[in-house]
């Protein structure tokens, strides 16, 4: 595959898409069974509170993949993706209920570099609060 948009078409501030991404404790059991990681702070609420958490939180590696789809959707390309790096600020809180929570993910240009080659910065929020800071992602573009 090929990136779909062109580094010619692209200037510093070009906004992508912005997405948002439901999590529920059910997403968080998938991804547990995936990924290998069962530390129960992500499934077990009475575990999670009894260790400070407010209650069951994602993963953080979850909310760091679920913030990059807005990049990989953007291009049409995951191996687009040369670089990509991120702060782990927040937690992302998965209530117990029907909805869960909601990961709310922007992104723009903030740099063109060499080699057809751009920085994105995503910001990346749940609950109000910024979950990931530093966020950023360098893509290669057609």
């Amino acid at each position: 595959m090929t990136a779909k948009i062109a580094y010619d078409d692209v200037e510093v501030g070009t906004e992508l898409p912005a997405q948002s991404f439901p999590v529920t404790r059910a997403t968080l059991v998938q991804y547990a069974g995936a990924s290998g990681d069962f530390n129960p702070i992500h499934w077990n609420e009475k575990f999670a509170k009894e260790v400070g958490l407010p209650d069951v939180i994602a993963h953080g590696m979850f909310t760091m993949a679920e913030a990059i789809r807005v990049v990989t959707d953007w291009t049409g390309d995951p191996a687009a993706v040369v670089e990509y790096g991120v702060r782990f600020t927040k937690p992302v809180v998965v209530p117990n209920d029907d909805k869960g929570a909601t990961i709310e993910v922007s992104g723009k240009v903030a740099a063109k570099l060499d080699n057809n080659k751009v920085r994105v910065d995503l910001t990346v929020m749940s609950a109000g609060l910024k979950v990931l800071g530093m966020s950023r992602a360098v893509v290669r573009l057609a």
